[in-house]
C-alpha cells in the first residue's frame, strides 16, 4: 500500500518499516561521553481499564474544534480520541490549532520508562487506520521551504553540540529529515542534558508539525 508524499506519511513509513526504538532522532551531548545512550528495551506495561490519566488534568476527549478548521483537524481529533481510548495512552495531547500533533509533549510522554511502545499508533498499532486516515487529508507542504527548515535546525544542533546530527536530504521531491546517523542504534540519548539544551535553542528553526520530524 502506498502513503501519501507528506511529512507525516514519511514519519509513518519509517515506523512501518523498523521498530520504533525512540520517538525523536539523534540525541545526546557529544559522541564519547555520558550522552550515549543505553539500549535496554522496556516493554510498555498497558494501564489498567478505569486508571486516572498519567497527567492529572488531562481531559478524556479534545477541546473543541476551532472555528473553520478542516477536515485535517478533524481527523486528527479522531486519532488523539483512539489513542485515548484504545491505545492505551490515556494522556495523548490534542492536536495543536493548525492540526498537527504537539510533537513535544508526545515525545515527553515517549521519553518515560515504558511508554515508547505504542506511542506512534497505539498498542498493538490499534489506531493504525486513524493515523493513515488522518495522513491522507494532510495539507500538502511546500518541501523545499521544509528541507530548508530542517536544514537549518540541522545546523542548529551541530552549533549546540550534537556534532554528529545528520542533515536532511531531499529525495524524490520530499524532504526526507536528518538526525540520529545511526536511527536503529541511536548514537545520542534524548534524554541527556546537552540533547534537550540544544533541541530548546533549535526549536525555533523547524516549521509547525516538523517538530517530530528529526
Amino acid at each position: 500500500m502506498s502513503f501519501p508524499t507528506t511529512t507525516a506519511g514519511l514519519r509513518l513509513a519509517a515506523f512501518v518499516a523498523v521498530p520504533v526504538l525512540a520517538l525523536t532522532v539523534a540525541c545526546g551531548g557529544n559522541d564519547d561521553t555520558a550522552g550515549t545512550r543505553s539500549h535496554d528495551a522496556v516493554a510498555d506495561v498497558p494501564s489498567p481499564k478505569g486508571e486516572p490519566s498519567e497527567a492529572a488534568g488531562t481531559p478524556n476527549t479534545p477541546s473543541a474544534k476551532p472555528v473553520g478548521k478542516s477536515a485535517y483537524y478533524d481527523a486528527q481529533v479522531a486519532f488523539v480520541q483512539c489513542m485515548r481510548a484504545k491505545g492505551g495512552y490515556k494522556d495523548f495531547p490534542d492536536p495543536k490549532l493548525s492540526g498537527h500533533l504537539d510533537w513535544e509533549k508526545i515525545n515527553e510522554i515517549g521519553s518515560r520508562p515504558g511508554r515508547n511502545e505504542g506511542i506512534k499508533a497505539g498498542k498493538n498499532n490499534v489506531c493504525l487506520d486513524e493515523l493513515r486516515a488522518s495522513m491522507a487529508v494532510e495539507p500538502k507542504r511546500d518541501q523545499q521551504k521544509s528541507y530548508e527548515s530542517m536544514l537549518a535546525h540541522a545546523q542548529c544542533m551541530r552549533d549546540n553540540g550534537i556534532s554528529r546530527f545528520t542533515n536532511p536530504v531531499m529525495s524524490g521531491g520530499n524532504a526526507v529529515p536528518g538526525g540520529d546517523p545511526n536511527p536503529a542504534s541511536p548514537v545520542y540519548d534524548p534524554e541527556s542534558p546537552a540533547y534537550k539544551e540544544a533541541r530548546a535553542a533549535c526549536r525555533s528553526k523547524l516549521l509547525d508539525g516538523l517538530d517530530g520530524m528529526q
